[in-house]
């Protein structure tokens, strides 16, 4: 097994560790630049507009879960209560 000098021909040059680095801190760049042009993109909308929306949304959905609020909920249009079979809550799957 014959030892090579750094010198001779399959010798890298001094540059190219540094070469990799570059591309691969350009390819991140890159990508970085991508995830910001989408978001970019994306709708906005202003914090006001934003709080007046959620402000109608809460005054205008039923939420069953703040009875305090909303009053008593009969117990058939509550999704969160109990539903009941009728034979003690077993379920049978055939």
């Amino acid at each position: 097994m014959a030892l090579t000098s750094s010198t001779g021909p399959s010798a890298k040059p001094a540059g190219a560790p540094k070469q990799s680095m570059s591309e691969l801190k350009l390819k991140r760049l890159n990508e970085l630049n991508a995830r910001l042009r989408e978001d970019l993109g994306r709708p906005r909308i202003k914090a006001s507009e934003a709080c007046e929306s959620l402000i109608q949304y809460t005054k205008t959905t039923k939420d069953y879960m703040v009875p305090s609020v909303w009053g008593p909920v009969d117990k058939r249009d509550d999704p969160y209560a109990p539903q009941g079979g009728g034979d003690g809550g077993c379920c049978v799957i055939s």
